[in-house]
């Protein structure tokens, strides 16, 4: 049965896959994404093999305000709302001695605030509907604070505890709330990075991703092998965690 369904951030990475692969299995989807040229792009692409309807909506998530009217659009478009992905992320690179307002604030705003800005909505949509599932990709950077990019690490693990809130608050009401720790994926935010190992595609992460949701699995990583590596990084002491270079 075709699911009515909100992908925010599908205009690359892993949220374009998520989207694609949603289309193809025929549900009704919204698109949003701050590049109204990949969102077209991306139409384009799935429009000969689509099976599901889409509608595509020029949106930048740091601008809150916006978000209840574009909501609203969304689940008139759809004919309501069974599922909403949240996978608009950022992440700058920081230099081993830079400390950059402009760039932190960008990953806090597109990270965290503009989840916490559609996810509050979807929450309040769901509740009242008595039914839906919320998908957040979060990452395994927010399990610890690494040296290399202080706030990226913060605004996703800020992100990680809020959905842990939502799912504690909304699971008697029947609405699932799922975290996705995606570990290195190969996406165009991690494009040029060194030291990357154990990299899979963005297809195969959104392939995986919509099988655990489907499962019912609420937090997990991607691929699953990244959980022992979180379990080993998280029980490292912290005067031994900051002397590493990782």
């Amino acid at each position: 049965m075709a699911k009515k369904i909100i992908v925010v951030g599908a205009s690359s990475g892993i949220g374009k896959e998520i989207a694609t692969q949603l289309i193809a299995e025929g549900h009704k989807v919204a698109l949003f994404a701050r590049r109204e040229k990949e969102l077209k792009n991306l139409l384009g692409s799935v429009s000969s093999a689509k099976t599901g309807q889409v509608f595509t909506f020029k949106h930048d998530v740091t601008q809150y305000s916006q978000v209840p009217s574009v909501f609203a659009k969304a689940i008139k478009s759809l004919g309501g709302l069974d599922e909403i992905y949240y996978s608009s992320g950022v992440m700058h690179r920081i230099e081993p001695n830079e400390f950059s307002i402009e760039k932190d604030l960008e990953m806090l705003e597109v990270n965290l605030l503009g989840c916490v800005a559609w996810l509050d909505l979807a929450a309040k949509f769901f509740q009242d509907q008595k039914s839906g599932k919320i998908v957040g990709i979060s990452s395994i950077a927010g399990d610890r604070g690494r040296r290399s990019n202080p706030v990226y690490n913060a605004s996703k693990a800020g992100m990680t505890t809020y959905l842990e809130a939502l799912r504690n608050r909304l699971a008697v009401k029947g609405i699932q709330v799922v975290t996705v720790r995606p570990g290195m994926i190969e996406t165009p935010m991690t494009e040029g990075l060194s030291g990357l190992f154990w990299v899979i595609t963005a297809k195969e992460a959104a392939s995986t991703i919509l099988q655990k949701v489907n499962s019912g699995k609420e937090d997990f990583y991607v691929p699953a092998r990244w959980a022992l590596v979180s379990l080993i990084i998280r029980s490292i002491p912290s005067f031994i965690f900051r002397r590493l270079s990782i």
